[in-house]
């Protein structure tokens, strides 16, 4: 990699803007840089308040103006993720490449991240792919501010050219299917009452395994995902929108779910599995780096924040298997409620994954 590219991370009890100047620091002298062209910079939601002043000390720290970023329900980088306590993570890039407000369609990727109320629908009509994340707290809540220019932004949506390189994007799930789709036959309100000619929840248990039969459903686990476009390749290609399956109602055989459904519609059941979330992370790395025909310089991953540690038990293992598939490998994000990656001819929120670019710097 000739291009220096490094990341630092700094956390502590407090939340005190004195660990944005370390994070820079401890990225610049990771790249073997004295000044950075650019600066992503993540923070925890500890520094709403003092967001402004850590934007400016970061800036002052980097020697430059193109810093950018947001605060993110917790944060990441090849070192560590923050969640529950103060942190700022920082990626700075040298000469030779740089993140960059969007100014033409010549980049071949874009960096983009929003809260609820501020995320850009054109994004998602984009044929240049994006990735990122929507910032929030579960319930897409949050003073989630993002700035760009060194500048807090009055309108909390980032939308920035990665410029310079080749791109590879994936994205990772976390379920396992119980069921293939299917049409729904019946529903009521947000209660699915049959599918096909059998009721709905009949479905969910004949598909559970039999070791989840004799306890209580796990119904936090448990997800409905409605299909759009051609039903035989709507899994494997990431069109589907994924509800939760709140409630099985033993009286009339049904379920229900988070978003009401209409008959016709085609459902698949699934359940949210470690396993299958590890297996999906090493498929979208491997399909990625292909993509590059190369081994990537750095990476931008973002996963949602209720698959991180929470998840996997007290470790991040979308971290863990990043770093043992690319070591030494520089990369950076914040966990989102809504991850922001490429589908078809244009781009996608995901719910439940994590959106993953790797990228390589063109030399010539």
């Amino acid at each position: 990699m000739s291009t220096p590219i490094a990341t630092g991370l700094s956390y502590g009890t407090h939340p005190i803007i004195e660990h944005a100047a370390r994070a820079v620091r401890i990225a610049l002298e990771k790249a073997d840089i004295t000044q950075a062209e650019s600066v992503l910079l993540f923070m925890t939601p500890e520094f709403s308040n003092d967001a402004e002043a850590a934007v400016r000390l970061a800036a002052r720290t980097a020697g430059c103006l193109q810093v950018s970023g947001c605060i993110g329900y917790g944060i990441l980088t090849d070192h560590d993720w923050i969640l529950d306590s103060p942190g700022i993570a920082a990626m700075v890039f040298g000469k030779g490449t740089a993140i960059s407000p969007r100014t033409s369609d010549t980049a071949k990727a874009f960096l983009s991240f929003g809260t609820p109320q501020d995320f850009d629908p054109n994004w998602l009509h984009d044929e240049i792919p994006h990735i990122g994340a929507i910032a929030s707290d579960p319930l897409g809540q949050g003073n989630y501010k993002h700035w760009q220019g060194a500048r807090i932004k009055s309108n909390n949506s980032v939308e920035l050219a990665i410029n310079n390189v080749e791109a590879g994007f994936a994205v990772a799930q976390s379920f396992k299917t119980l069921t293939e789709p299917r049409v729904i036959a019946a529903a009521e309100g947000l209660d699915v009452v049959s599918i096909e000619d059998s009721p709905a929840l009949d479905v969910l248990l004949d598909a559970l395994p039999s070791s989840m039969k004799k306890s209580e459903l796990p119904l936090h686990l448990l997800l409905g995902g409605v299909t759009f476009g051609q039903t035989d390749s709507a899994i494997s290609e990431g069109r589907f929108h994924l509800d939760h399956i709140i409630s099985a109602n033993q009286e009339s055989h049904s379920i229900t779910l988070t978003s009401e459904l209409q008959p016709g519609e085609h459902l698949f059941l699934a359940i949210r599995d470690t396993y299958a979330a590890e297996i999906g992370m090493k498929k979208a790395i491997d399909s990625a780096t292909k993509k590059l025909h190369d081994k990537p310089d750095f990476g931008l991953m973002f996963p949602c924040l209720g698959r991180g540690p929470s998840f996997y038990g007290g470790c991040d293992r979308d971290i863990e298997i990043l770093r043992e598939t690319n070591p030494g490998m520089p990369f950076i994000g914040f966990y989102g409620n809504g991850e922001i990656g490429p589908l078809k001819n244009g781009n996608y929120t995901y719910q439940y994954s994590t959106s993953l670019g790797l990228f390589k710097i063109n030399n010539s």
